[in-house]
């Protein structure tokens, strides 16, 4: 079936790419669709459970299949969705996130919004690694700049040449467990600086600020925090240019006889039927994996390998953050005084990359997450006490271990970046399809010694961290063997690349615009066109480049040039 309406724009997906596509458009006056493969959902209208305690729940909480970290999570989605699988090649430890709801993962993350800097989009000018991006930071920053005005983001100005500063909000003040992370890593040479979170703390465009609930992740009732439904959607659809179709797995992107693409076809999932939707205009913003696998299905005669695929890239070129954790016990926050530890649902600290990689073997750095105190999920008490100090019983020797010891555990995450290489990839599984009859995705995936030392480096500095703590590390330091503990491809949910950008169209899938070399009216909004990963949280920059792929789309239409 086909609607015979035809839009201006098709926006497949609703994240932090698709939403930000969609207000950009739809405030420039185009008539916009956007097809999103899950329900329509609003945590902040009625569904958030951001003041709900675990112990409401016969559950306490749990996770379930769908909601993986906790019943109360503000996103639908999940490493394993019923009746959607992927594949791994033999040898292959990889695991998809995909999210099922308007807005997509923005619902649930931890909001860590950091700009790249400079040298990360010269990667291979710097060390020989890589490519490098065919655009620069001086390209990207206005639309940072607009993004930061726009959502709202805390943070403070520190001039570190490859950690922009932006247009911030006043930070959260240092919680008790972070003051002594930052007494550490002064004592240790390692930067250590106020977060930087898309969580505002003066009013915004309507929005309050955070009250400090502390439950980011449950959606937020008063839109203190970013979403692309409350700050990108809803004003999209104030607009009366945007029409939403919810439950619309896609399954290709269509072309005429002129090899423009004409519009997408999808499965409405509540049906089974098969749909189309025309357009002027197709913008593919579904998750740089699923995109990639939209492309690599849609194949005809004119692309036998998928639509925009004739350098053979789309697929190629992915990453994901490199990531191992520490934690431990800090006798120095035993038996604490009771005292506030509100705060903004996140991290108020984080230390972003402070050393010289020509001085170290491995060729990329990364930044440290900090987690402890009271509001350490599971691990304040229990999670510690079970290793290290001796404690628990029953009664009031019970409840005096829980005064002494709960909230005296800290946590250290490294989040870092990963170098390309050939033997990571995905591909369509040639004999697996999906509930709705579409082929898979098959994963390839492989760390290379680049990130295996550099995940070394951080079990050794997170541990250095601890001693200097006066604390004790819960665990044993890992080996090369079992991967220094390097969490598996996909686990931290930042793969990005499958359809990057370049210059070269034998190289690349799209161009400096995010604008597809093969079909001048396709364009690319999520992580797909990422050339590098960047020691930084990737959605920032999703959103800064959806903005400037949209401006770019406004003029082009405007100039009747798509």
């Amino acid at each position: 079936m086909s609607s015979a309406k035809k839009y201006d724009v098709c926006i497949v997906g609703s994240g932090a790419g698709g939403g930000m596509a969609a207000y950009v458009l739809t405030k420039a006056g185009a008539n916009v669709v956007m097809l999103e493969a899950g329900g329509k959902w609003f945590a902040s209208q009625g569904d958030s459970k951001m003041m709900v305690p675990n112990y409401s729940s016969p559950r306490r909480g749990g996770s379930t299949r769908l909601k993986p970290f906790g019943e109360f999570d503000g996103c639908v989605g999940g490493w394993e969705i019923d009746g959607e699988p992927y594949t791994t090649a033999p040898g292959t430890s990889f695991a998809w996130w995909r999210a099922r709801m308007l807005g997509g993962r923005t619902n649930h993350w931890g909001r860590i919004s950091l700009r790249f800097g400079p040298n990360d989009f010269r990667g291979k000018s710097r060390d020989g690694l890589g490519d490098d991006w065919p655009i620069s930071y001086d390209d990207v920053a206005p639309y940072y700049d607009k993004t930061d005005q726009l959502i709202g983001i805390y943070g403070s100005k520190e001039g570190i040449y490859n950690e922009p500063d932006g247009i911030f909000h006043p930070p959260p003040a240092p919680r008790c467990y972070e003051l002594l992370i930052k007494q550490a890593s002064d004592k240790l040479n390692i930067t250590c600086i106020p977060a930087r979170r898309s969580v505002i703390t003066k009013p915004l465009n309507g929005r309050q600020p955070c009250h400090y609930c502390g439950q980011c992740g449950r959606g937020c009732a008063t839109k203190s925090n970013f979403s692309s439904p409350d700050v990108l959607i809803s004003p999209a659809l104030a607009t009366g240019n945007l029409t939403l179709v919810t439950n619309a797995m896609v399954r290709e992107v269509l072309l005429g006889p002129d090899g423009l693409a004409t519009g997408v076809a999808y499965v409405d999932k509540n049906t089974g039927a098969d749909m189309r939707v025309n357009a002027r205009v197709v913008v593919l913003a579904a998750s740089a994996l699923e995109t990639a696998r939209i492309l690599l299905n849609s194949r005809n005669s004119r692309f036998p390998n998928g639509v925009a695929n004739t350098s053979g890239t789309v697929g190629k070129y992915i990453t994901d953050t490199t990531g191992t954790g520490v934690s431990g016990y800090i006798p120095a926050m035993e038996d604490h005084v009771t005292h506030n530890e509100d705060g903004a649902g996140g991290l108020h600290v984080y230390m972003p990359w402070w050393l010289d990689n020509k001085k170290l073997d491995f060729p990329r750095g990364y930044h440290i997450e900090v987690g402890g105190g009271v509001r350490q999920p599971g691990a304040g008490f229990m999670g510690g006490i079970q290793s290290y100090p001796p404690g628990g019983g029953y009664g009031k020797k019970l409840k005096e271990d829980y005064r002494r010891y709960y909230g005296a555990t800290i946590s250290f995450d490294g989040r870092g970046e990963m170098i390309p290489n050939d033997n990571t990839y995905c591909e369509i599984d040639p004999m697996v399809v999906d509930r709705f009859g579409i082929p898979v995705l098959r994963f390839h995936w492989k760390w290379t010694d680049h990130e295996l030392n550099q995940v070394k480096h951080m079990q050794e500095t997170f541990r250095s961290l601890i001693t200097q703590m006066g604390g004790t590390v819960f665990s044993k330091m890992p080996t090369k063997e079992d991967g220094y503990d390097i969490a598996d491809g996909g686990t931290i949910i930042h793969e990005l690349g499958g359809t990057r950008m370049g210059n070269d169209p034998k190289r690349s899938v799209v161009n400096a615009n995010c604008q597809a070399h093969d079909v001048k009216n396709l364009f690319v909004a999520d992580g797909g066109p990422f050339v590098s990963q960047a020691d930084k949280n990737p959605t920032w920059t999703i959103l800064a480049l959806a903005w400037r792929t949209s401006d770019y789309i406004t003029a082009q239409m405007k100039a009747r040039a798509i």
